[in-house]
């Protein structure tokens, strides 16, 4: 895995980063050797997390709003290897129900978030840098239950082919990560939303979810970690402007 092992180190700036995906990208990236700039709404939990990472710049932004280029480029003064764009959406229901104006925000802040981001660090960026869009399964198998962040995480497909021709002549590679459900709070949240909805246990949701998976297990945030730190490896060049699914046997379609 490539490094920098010179007086200057590299950065990594991660948006979303105190979530529980965005949490466990911190600290592989750390622990590869760079220093992390770490992008979230919320200062309280921004400084949670530097407690717990020594060196981490944290930088309190909403990636929805244009303002965000400003202040992820004030905090960034080194180099950058990578950028993981990984901010979380409101799961609003299905595609009957889910009001308009979700579907609005979620791609603003997927799409409108990481064109916002790649801006931000656009001339820290060099040969071997990458981009980083944590998608999900949604994106490919569409469900009754999460409309907006299907819509959203399908538009990444497109933009992250479209930064792949875009930064390809300078040696930037994008890529796009489209995990399953994975093991989080914010999932057993969404559990008993659809147990209240039905008139079933979580328990039930929870196994009907697992069924889904042809190994029958949920993703888990480390697992996406170990994703986003694999792409530093030079190796990764190739995958450029393609998708890795980590959905634990989840998608049926081809290709």
């Amino acid at each position: 895995m490539q490094t920098n092992s010179g007086a200057q180190q590299e950065l990594a700036v991660v948006v979303g980063a105190t979530g529980a995906f965005g949490q466990a990208i911190v600290s592989r990236l750390a622990a590869a050797g760079l220093g992390v700039v770490a992008v979230a709404r919320r200062a309280d939990s921004l400084n949670a997390l530097k407690a717990q990472v020594p060196g981490l710049v944290a930088c309190t932004a909403d990636i929805s709003s244009d303002s965000s280029i400003e202040a992820i480029a004030d905090a960034v003064d080194r180099p950058v290897r990578m950028v993981v764009h990984g901010p979380g959406v409101a799961v609003a229901g299905g595609i009957l129900a889910a009001p308009t104006g979700s579907m609005v925000d979620a791609v603003n802040i997927k799409v409108g978030g990481l064109l916002r981001l790649v801006r931000a660090v656009d001339g820290r960026l060099s040969a071997g840098s990458r981009i980083v869009a944590i998608g999900g399964h949604y994106g490919f198998e569409p469900t009754a239950y999460a409309a907006a962040a299907g819509v959203a995480n399908a538009a990444l497909v497109n933009v992250t082919r479209q930064l792949s021709l875009a930064y390809g002549p300078r040696g930037v590679t994008a890529h796009l990560i489209a995990p399953g459900p994975a093991d989080t709070p914010r999932l057993r949240k969404v559990a008993a939303d659809r147990a209240a909805l039905r008139g079933i246990s979580v328990d039930e949701v929870l196994a009907e979810m697992l069924a889904d998976s042809s190994i029958g297990r949920f993703t888990t945030p480390e697992q996406v970690a170990w994703a986003v730190a694999m792409l530093l490896d030079p190796e990764a060049d190739s995958m450029t402007g393609s998708s890795l699914m980590l959905d634990s046997g989840r998608r049926r379609g081809l290709p």
